[in-house]
């Protein structure tokens, strides 16, 4: 596994603000090559590669306010090695959206009210109904052998496009939101 500081080590910076937002390629690269995770300190780590100071108390901050999922326990390999929390890779997509929204000029308040603590609830449901997809396509393949199972197949599948659909659909009317609750403040 490449090291957080070797996974973006050319992003151009785009104002006095710190480094341009991750592009759309560049958060799916880190939410394909972290499905388990990443620690606080591998969030800061990356951050600080883009040039961005990002602390960890700022982090945990964030994740206090709600603007940030919880972090899940995750066991470490060998005895006696506890466990560690690590954080959905989509977090990063989310510190990314506080920081435009804060160089815009909403507060942690108005971002904690209209914006990421949706977001944040369809980022988990996302993450739920990919893992029920999961389970159900892996207890129909292990003993497929009938054309009951093919049937079964499908409508698994069916029920996964339709999970992606759903959840296309609740980041589009998010967006639209936001947006909006952009306009509105403008205009003030």
């Amino acid at each position: 596994m490449k090291r957080v500081d070797q996974l973006l080590p050319n992003v151009a910076t785009s104002s006095s603000h710190g480094a341009a937002p991750l592009s759309e390629r560049e958060l799916a690269e880190i939410e394909a090559r972290y499905p388990e995770g990443l620690t606080t300190q591998e969030i800061v780590e990356l951050f600080a590669t883009r040039g961005e100071r990002l602390s960890e108390a700022t982090f945990r901050k964030y994740v206090q306010l709600g603007l940030l999922s919880r972090s899940v326990r995750v066991g470490r390999k060998g005895k006696h090695r506890g466990s560690q929390g690590r954080y959905p890779a989509g977090v990063i997509r989310q510190i990314d959206a506080v920081r435009l929204l804060m160089a815009q000029g909403f507060t942690i308040q108005d971002i904690q009210r209209e914006f990421l603590c949706v977001r944040s609830d369809i980022d988990a449901l996302s993450r739920l109904l990919t893992q029920v997809i999961s389970t159900l396509s892996r207890a129909t393949t292990e003993h497929s052998n009938t054309a009951q199972d093919d049937i079964l197949s499908r409508a698994v599948s069916d029920a996964g496009q339709s999970a992606d659909a759903l959840i296309e659909k609740l980041r589009a009317i998010e967006q639209r939101l936001a947006m909006r609750a952009r306009m509105a403040r403008a205009a003030v």
